[in-house]
Formats: structure tokens, sequence, C-alpha cells
């Protein structure tokens, strides 16, 4: 490292470790909260460096990532195998792998596909609402065989269709996309290594007959269905080939479905249900209405009773309010109307930890402690309640996020996980941000005025007991 760096660096690190305590307080607590503030009003954002690569945003509020019930949505529930018997664990497993497949091609963002039970799949897609093409290609079994279609006349309205051996288990990989001449939308797709040999000595034994009176085709069937027929221009020798589609939207389908193969069970729609976007977007409103209203309400409290120490709680649960939501679209979070009633149960909580502080510096300051001693203290003998109040719910989160988990209850699971970080973040900003903005409060000349930091009446002290600047700074 260059001498001149080493020396910037020990002058920098100096510089902050030799500043008091509360200015370094106060430091961190501008850069957490400016970094969670700049993270939500960046809707989109991609951050690449040395091992990492965070991207995250979307298109609705704040940047969030929102859940079915608040952004609207396709939910199916499908029962899987045949009525008179149970799938194993191997084949429910390769079903979901499947299904993932096939759900990750129709574009959505953050599908939730669970298993319920032994034989039922859960699939959530926020922001689709065409039922019927999710249905579609979620439960065809896409089964693609390659036809050799030997034709009897020039027009191939007569024919012999005979089975090549070729299947879509020899496909390697396909993708949709326009011819490069005709613009028209495709499927190109490559060949296995064991495969491409077959399939050349198809195509040339095809583009052979181009020159005869019936010149013979090269047929796809999907399921036992044709997509599509045509003769061969050239002979294929590279293992690759494509397939002509009449839409680009059939296009990107068929890819989809061949990529990701044959469904290991059939399977069948139980439920169907499409959200509306508006009525996700009305929920959406409605509990950002209550909370804000809550929110007022907490303030006006906390500033009326506790006055200057409930205006340092109304701040820092503004900053709590900041830091979660950030939290919820690093991590990402899918935040659903489960979610946001989480969200305002923890903000109570977080209020309630601050409560339980004010109270012990209201008890210290009425037994004639100076402020500063008040505060410290205070923090100390609120600090067991606080700590076990939240392990508490905690615990009970856990057991949530278990059983949502084993019972695919996504609204449960996304409450539980939704408090569990509210409640870890209250506990952070009760124990150090109002900490240090009490502290840092009290180093002013406000320190002479400890009833603007309780609502009680405090007993008169004696003209050789009142604290001073110096007193106060020692019982830091």
């Amino acid at each position: 490292m260059p001498t001149a760096l080493k020396v910037l660096l020990n002058i920098s690190g100096g510089w902050f470790f030799k500043i008091h305590s509360r200015w370094r307080a106060l430091i961190l607590i501008t850069l957490i909260v400016g970094m969670a503030v700049t993270s939500l009003s960046i809707k989109h954002y991609d951050l690449n460096g040395p091992g990492f690569d965070l991207e995250r945003g979307t298109d609705d509020i704040l940047g969030l990532q929102l859940g079915l019930d608040l952004s609207g949505g396709i939910h199916l529930v499908y029962q899987a195998g045949e009525p008179d018997q149970s799938p194993s664990d191997s084949q429910m497993e390769g079903l979901l792998d499947n299904i993932r497949l096939r759900v990750a091609g129709l574009g959505t963002s953050e599908p939730n596909i669970q298993q319920l039970g032994d034989d039922r799949i859960l699939i959530q897609m926020p922001g689709l609402e065409d039922v019927e093409r999710a249905k579609r290609l979620i439960g065809e079994t896409a089964s693609l065989r390659i036809i050799e279609r030997i034709c009897l006349d020039q027009l191939c309205t007569t024919f012999e269709d005979q089975d090549t051996g070729l299947t879509g288990g020899d496909l390697r990989d396909s993708a949709a996309d326009r011819d490069s001449v005709t613009s028209l939308p495709l499927v190109r797709f490559n060949l296995r290594s064991s495969a491409a040999r077959s399939f050349a000595e198809l195509t040339q034994r095809i583009f052979n007959t181009n020159n005869t009176d019936s010149p013979d085709q090269l047929a796809f069937f999907l399921d036992d269905r044709e997509v599509v027929s045509a003769g061969v221009r050239q002979s294929i020798l590279a293992g690759s080939g494509q397939i002509t589609m009449s839409t680009a939207q059939e296009a990107r389908d068929l890819a989809i479905q061949l990529e990701s193969g044959r469904l290991p069970i059939p399977i069948t729609v139980l439920t169907e249900k499409v959200v509306d976007a508006s009525l996700g977007s009305g929920s959406l409103e409605d509990s950002l209405i209550a909370g804000l209203l809550g929110l007022a309400l907490v303030f006006f409290f906390m500033v009326a009773y506790y006055r200057m120490s409930g205006l340092l709680g109304a701040l820092a649960l503004v900053f709590y309010t900041a830091i979660v939501l950030a939290v919820f679209k690093v991590l990402p979070v899918t935040l659903t109307l489960a979610g946001v009633a989480a969200f305002i149960l923890s903000m109570g909580m977080a209020v309630d930890a601050n409560i339980l502080i004010f109270e012990r510096i209201k008890e210290e300051l009425r037994i004639g402690q100076t402020l500063n001693s008040a505060i410290q203290i205070g923090f100390q003998r609120a600090w067991s309640s606080i700590r076990d109040g939240n392990i508490s719910t905690l615990i009970i989160a856990g057991v949530l996020y278990w059983f949502g988990s084993q019972f695919a209850a996504s609204a449960v699971t996304g409450f539980a996980v939704t408090l569990i970080i509210g409640v870890l973040t209250s506990m952070f900003t009760a124990v150090f941000l109002t900490k240090n903005l009490l502290i840092i409060l009290s180093s002013t000349g406000l320190y002479r005025f400890p009833r603007l930091f309780t609502p009680e009446s405090l007993p008169k002290r004696a003209p050789g007991n009142r604290p001073t600047p110096h007193t106060q700074e020692r019982g830091a």
C-alpha cells in the first residue's frame, strides 16, 4: 500500500475515533438513515462489485416487491398424480422443479410455488392476468416428437408419417427468436451430440427429395398435436434447427415448454383465481392510510405526554420505518397484506420499547437524578424488559414461520418474516438511535431543563446541588 494512502487512512481513522462518542454515534445514525432513504428513493438500482451483484427494485411503490394480494395476479392450486395413486416424494420434487422452470419463462416477478401436503401444489404469480395461458404453459406436458413425413403428392395433402425416434429429450436447449431475413417468429434449438448425427441424416434424406415431384417434409408434434411441417432447404449437419411459428408469443411459449420438458406426473387444476390489480391497489392504499393515521396518533401522544423525549421517539420511529422498508427492498421481501399488518404491529412494538425507556427515565428524574444520569440508568434498567419481550415475540414469529412453511401458508410465512425483521430493527432503533439522540440532546443547554423530558413535576434541588455542565459530563 502506498505510504501516502496509509497516512491518509491513519489520519481519517484517527480523526473518527478521536471525536466524542456521541458525535460518532450521530455520524453512524446519519449514514444508516441516509443509506435507507437513498435505497427507497431510487426505484431500481444495480450494484456490482467483487463477489456480489445486487439488483433490486420494481415499478411498485418505493420499488418494493408486492405480493399477489397487493399487486394482483393469478392463484392456482393443482392436484398431482392419478386419483387412485399418490405421487412419490421424488416425483413431487421433479414436478416442482419442472413447474418452476415453466413459471420462470412467464416473466412474473417473485412467483410463489409451494407444495401443499403430499400431492398438491400452490402457484401464485403476481402481475399476470391471462389465467388460460398460465394454465396451458404449466399443465401441458410438452412432449416433442420429430417426424419424417413422406409426401405422396406435390402439395403433400396425402402423406405417410414415419417416427424418427427423435424427441424433446434429445434437445440440449431451445430459445425463441426471429428470422433475420423474414422477421418471422421462430424457435431455435440445439440437439445433444448423441442425436445430432441422426438429425443430420434425416435432414439430408429429406433435402434430397426436393427435386422430386413430391418432396418430403419434416414435421414437429407437441403432445400428438402438429405444430409445424415444412420442407428442408438445406441439410443440417451441426445438430441445430428452427421451428417457424405464427406469433412471437407462440414461439416463447413453445420454447418454455421444450426447455422444461415433460411433466413427470399429470396435474389437474383444483382452484383458479385471478386477483384484480385494482383490488390489490385499493388494499394497499387502505393499509397505507391506516398506517399513517395510526402513526400520526402515536406521534401526537408521545410528544404531548413525554415532551422532548417523545419528540425524539417519534423521530426515531420515522427512522425505523425507513430502515425496515429499505431492508424489505434489499433482501428482498415480498410484501403481502399480512406482511403490512405485521409491519404495523412491529411499529407498535418499537413505540412500546421507547415508552419503557421513557418511563424509566421519568422515574430516575423523579428521585433527583441529573438528566444525563437518568438517561443512562433508564436505558440500562429498561433493556432487560425490552430484550425479553422481543425475544418472546421472535420465538412466536419463528413458530409461525415454521408452520407456514410446513403447510404452504404463504400469508402466515409472510407475516412471520416481516414481523421478525420489524422486531430486530425495533431493538436496534431503541437501544442505539433513541438512546444516542437523547444523549446528544442532553449534552446541549437543555440539560438545565429536565422537566422538558418528563410529564411529572420534579423535586426542587438545593442551590448547591444544581447540575452544571461539568457534573453533567461526569455523569455520562
